[in-house]
């Protein structure tokens, strides 16, 4: 049986990931950080507790920022696979909080991947990178565009990329890069842009009287669905040579697009209720970011199947159906 390693596990993608690896028959393990609060709520359907016959999911407490507690499970657990998609993800917030990004987006995966080298345990690495490693390169952005990062959450990922560039050649680790592009869901954190427009849209359309307000309407992204690209990051561990894939639909669209398509869903228009905070613009912005996923589909077969005005609208869907739940 294949056992799968992975942080991040109550965020949106660890969920989506451990959800297919148990389908899979994967026995799943993942790292969660304590709190004297619950955070496992996107990972509470899949559950299994511990005193169950035959489990197949397991939690452990742990931080990237500890080596020696990561060296410790990759020891104990033996993973076949490590996925690692625990970050502090929001670009935003690496302005306001550099030094800890740096330190769980970029050191954090480098002690992953010596607990790795050092443990000599035979796994396959998969390292979350992202599209804002491109920053100002123009569209569309591939495997061999220039990288330039116009934040903290951005370098720092930049290290980490690199990192699992060197462990591979240096090392011979097995160690892989998902450039994931934007990627959304219901299950989105609800300070990222689309989910914060697709919940105020719910709101306003169940009754609430409020404002939107959002930074640079007119930064372009590639959004595809969150569930879908999951599914390449699995894909990329189960081919022979390891190596770095854009995931992305290869379609662009606006802020200011998104929240149109929103708000049109429920028969409103968006110039009533958006306004634009210029806090929530960034020093640094990054214009336009479209992936070119022509390599994951020729290697890997992976293809996008939702596109973002449709992800719209099911986010929407989402939230509305969330808020009437509650009522």
């Amino acid at each position: 049986m294949k056992k799968a390693l992975i942080t991040g596990i109550t965020g949106q993608d660890g969920s989506y990931l451990a959800e297919l690896l148990l389908d899979k028959g994967y026995e799943v393990h993942g790292l969660i950080r304590r709190s004297s609060s619950f955070n496992t709520g996107r990972i509470d359907h899949i559950y299994q507790d511990p005193h169950t016959p035959n489990p197949k999911l397991f939690l452990h407490y742990g931080d990237l920022t500890d080596g020696v507690n990561m060296t410790n499970l990759i020891h104990q657990i033996q993973p076949t696979e490590v996925y690692n998609l625990g970050a502090q993800s929001h670009v935003q917030v690496s302005f306001t909080m550099p030094q800890y990004t740096a330190q769980v987006d970029a050191v954090g995966a480098v002690a992953l991947l010596e607990s790795i080298r050092a443990s000599g345990v035979q796994c396959r690495y998969y390292q979350a990178s992202t599209s804002e490693l491109y920053g100002s390169t123009p569209p569309p952005q591939n495997e061999d565009s220039v990288f330039r990062p116009r934040s903290p959450y951005a370098a720092a990922k930049l290290m980490a990329y690199w990192s699992t560039v060197n462990y591979r050649e240096a090392y011979g680790v097995h160690a892989t890069n998902g450039i994931l592009f934007n990627h959304e869901s219901p299950r989105r954190g609800e300070t990222f842009v689309t989910r914060k427009i697709t919940r105020a849209v719910a709101k306003i359309a169940t009754g609430s009287k409020e404002k939107l307000y959002l930074g640079n309407l007119d930064a372009t992204r590639d959004w595809g669905f969150a569930k879908e690209y999951v599914e390449s990051m699995w894909l990329m561990l189960q081919q022979k040579q390891s190596g770095d894939y854009v995931v992305a639909t290869g379609v662009g669209a606006t802020v200011r697009d998104f929240a149109q398509i929103a708000f049109e869903h429920v028969g409103l228009n968006y110039k009533d209720y958006v306004e634009v905070d210029k806090r929530y613009v960034r020093p640094t912005e990054v214009d336009a970011l479209v992936g070119d996923p022509s390599k994951a589909e020729k290697i890997l077969g992976w293809k996008a199947k939702t596109h973002w005005k449709a992800l719209t609208k099911l986010m929407v869907d989402a939230d509305i159906e969330k808020i009437k739940s509650k009522s």
